[in-house]
């Protein structure tokens, strides 16, 4: 991709997820914890993956751990810049999954499963994230 194509896209990304963790905070607010938690996650992730579109290269899956752990293949000075956020990603990639199934979690479902702490802890850790990304772009 072009330098251009890759701010383009890289701000896409990073948009969409300043609106996911907007979500989080409007959904917390109304006592919708689980889904809180889940964008949270979607937000860290979407913000690596505009740091990876960023520096053209190709994220791939879900971990926002592993996105950033992966950095390490691709581009050590960037690496560098977000390895700190390592302990942030991997409490969110523990909202991935259960916050949204029925079966994620056993005997009872995501709407009685997690809490207004356990939100605004997700929320924070997505914000950590988004602000270290957003600090990297150049946009």
């Amino acid at each position: 991709m072009s330098t251009e194509k890759n701010i383009k896209e890289s701000a896409r990304w990073i948009s969409t997820a300043f609106d996911d963790l907007n979500s989080a905070n409007i959904l917390k607010d109304n006592g919708q914890f689980a889904h809180s938690c889940f964008h949270s996650q979607q937000a860290g992730e979407k913000a690596l993956k505009a740091l990876w579109y960023f520096i053209d290269a190709d994220p791939w899956g879900h971990s926002i751990k592993k996105l950033i752990d992966d950095l390490s293949q691709v581009d050590m000075n960037t690496f560098n810049s977000i390895k700190s956020m390592a302990r942030d990603g991997l409490v969110l990639d523990r909202f991935y999954i259960p916050t949204r199934y029925p079966n994620g979690l056993p005997d009872i479902t995501p709407d009685v499963a997690f809490t207004n702490e356990d939100a605004e802890i997700c929320i924070a850790h997505a914000d950590n994230i988004l602000n270290a990304v957003n600090g990297l772009l150049k946009l």
